[in-house]
């Protein structure tokens, strides 16, 4: 049995079930594209740790850290701290 998009989305009338259908596609193709920005900073990440160690320096330099921490806050809020860390902690160690 198939199903309508008005049963797909919760919505009550077919216009907001093809609104929320389209806005959901959106936000997949986002959720795309920040998962392709996230494994791409990994990989500079990771490319900047193996310079600082091939140059006799820390793996993790922590004063950015708290820059990009700062940024988030910023710019996101208190949730953006939480996401600064998610991402520096996706980004340690994978040298």
């Amino acid at each position: 049995m198939s199903t309508t998009a008005t049963e797909r989305t919760g919505a009550h009338t077919g216009e907001a079930a093809e609104l929320i259908s389209g806005a959901r596609e959106r936000i997949d193709d986002l959720d795309g594209r920040i998962i392709a920005l996230v494994q791409e900073r990994m990989a500079v990440s990771a490319r900047i740790q193996q310079a600082r160690i091939a140059s006799g320096g820390r793996r993790v330099n922590l004063s950015r850290e708290m820059e990009i921490l700062s940024t988030y806050r910023d710019e996101l809020g208190r949730p953006g701290t939480a996401l600064a860390m998610t991402l520096l902690e996706l980004c340690r160690g994978r040298v």
